[in-house]
């Protein structure tokens, strides 16, 4: 499950507890109003019952004097008979009133009867009205525990949210640093470069040097055969010979001084000599055995780099090919979904190398013929394009991603192919967009947009399209 449905299911499960409560408030006050309504009827029975009971007593007191005066008349009858006929009228008179109270009495009683129906039917329904508020009380307690699992439920699924965004920081850290790792290993590579260049700089140099002193090498020993040859033909003497000679004693001092003066005249018939030479020959030699050796070095050094380059360019070529294979793939499958059929492919150009070949797009929309992509129309072109970048984007998603009016030149039907799609992403890669087209817009679930209400007065309006349509 995405994080955007979750967060549905989140607007939807608090949306529902929400109107659920509202309904039993609703509910729970009309139950209110309507106990309070017969309690103030029940109150006006009481109230008339009351009154009906007063009535009676009266009725009933009226009809005991009644009884009283009639037995008092009876016993009256035989002393007064001149007051008979007065007495026959009264007895009329108390007769119909007998009669009158009688039919009140009943008719109170029956109003008493009707009365105590009527209480006991209100106070059955107000126990009725009773058990439903409890019972809506007992409902409102268990949604109340049903809201607080479900907001325990949120909690949870918002601490799940909060754990992802943690693993996906752990990712962008671990992304961050396999990115340095790379700078650095391109860095390193670069380095080799400039070292491998330096190198070489420095090889050739050393080769120049290493011609100059074999050159000076060659001087020095073409003028010591000079020198050997000289001594053997002037004085018949080889080089051991005349290092030997020098070592003898010579008794006779005349002879010693004529043959150092002739020695000096033939040193000054030699001319100017360097007297150094050996000296400068022995470091020569020093300095080009180790000039030799650091050249030895190099050429080694360079063949193992050859080594690491050969490597390095293999391990690249074999990558390529099978990253490039794989985009085939997902071009191929985008192509297909955005145009709603159709065939699209990736070709390298021949005779290239793979590294430095460009690649070719061939396309075939449904309905028409395989042609070079230069030969399609503009909005092809665009959702061709757009077809190649989720092509890489399902390759390797990337955690964010910004897309700028790039739907621009689509009609609405691609549009809404292209949103479609966008929205299959989402579950991967978050996408910030700039567009105009309505399309895109009824995909996204949030909009930024500015406005400028008042003259000079930008205005940022933000609609959040999940909470709308939950509350639909």
């Amino acid at each position: 499950m995405t994080r955007t449905e979750k967060l549905q299911q989140q607007y939807l499960l608090q949306n529902t507890a929400r109107l659920k409560l509202e309904e039993i408030d609703g509910q729970t006050k009309k139950n209110q109003s309507g106990n309070e309504q017969l309690g103030r009827e029940a109150a006006e029975l009481e109230e008339q019952i009351a009154d009906i009971g007063v009535q009676k007593s009266a009725l009933t007191e009226e009809l005991e004097k009644s009884q009283a005066h009639e037995k008092e008349l009876e016993e009256q009858v035989a002393g007064r008979r001149a007051e008979l006929e007065e007495k026959r009228r009264l007895q009329e008179k108390q007769s119909q009133v007998t009669a009158a109270a009688r039919t009140r009495t009943a008719e109170l009683a029956q109003q008493e009867t009707f009365a105590a129906d009527t209480a006991a039917r209100l106070e059955s329904e107000r126990q009725s009205l009773i058990k439903e508020q409890e019972q809506i009380c007992a409902d409102r307690q268990g949604f109340g525990d049903e809201t607080a699992q479900k907001t325990a439920q949120i909690a949870r699924i918002e601490e799940e949210l909060e754990q992802t965004a943690l693993s996906g920081q752990e990712q962008q850290e671990q992304l961050d640093a396999l990115m340095q790792e790379r700078q650095e290993v391109s860095a390193a590579h670069k380095g080799f470069f400039e070292k491998r260049e330096a190198l070489s700089g420095q090889m050739s140099s050393l080769d120049k040097e290493r011609y100059r002193l074999e050159s000076q090498k060659e001087r020095l020993e073409d003028y010591r055969e000079r020198q050997i040859n000289y001594m053997w033909e002037e004085y018949n003497l080889t080089a051991s010979e005349a290092a030997a000679f020098e070592d003898k004693e010579h008794e006779n001092p005349a002879k010693l001084k004529k043959r150092i003066a002739e020695l000096k005249g033939e040193i000054k018939a030699l001319g100017p000599v360097n007297v150094n030479a050996i000296e400068e020959y022995r470091e020569t030699a020093e300095r080009h055995k180790f000039l030799t050796e650091q050249h030895d070095d190099l050429v080694k050094a360079g063949e193992a780099l050859k080594d690491i380059i050969k490597e390095l360019d293999s391990g690249m070529r074999k990558q390529f090919a099978e990253k490039f294979a794989i985009m085939q793939k997902e071009f191929a499958k985008s192509f297909k979904e955005l145009f709603g059929g159709g065939h699209g492919t990736l070709e390298l150009v021949e005779d290239e190398d793979i590294l430095e070949a460009g690649i070719r797009i061939i396309a075939q929309p449904p309905g028409k013929k395989l042609q070079n992509m230069m030969q399609m129309s503009g909005g092809e072109k665009a959702l061709t394009a757009i077809a190649l970048l989720f092509a890489i984007q399902n390759m390797k998603p990337s955690p964010f991603c910004l897309l700028d009016e790039i739907e621009a030149a689509l009609d609405e039907n691609n549009v809404a192919r292209y949103a479609n799609y966008l929205k299959k992403l989402t579950k991967n890669t978050q996408f910030i967009i700039i567009t105009h087209r309505r399309g895109t817009m009824a995909a996204a679930d949030r909009l930024y947009g500015i406005t400028m209400q008042e003259k000079g007065v930008s205005t940022q309006v933000s609609v959040n399209m999940v909470e709308e349509e939950l509350d639909k």
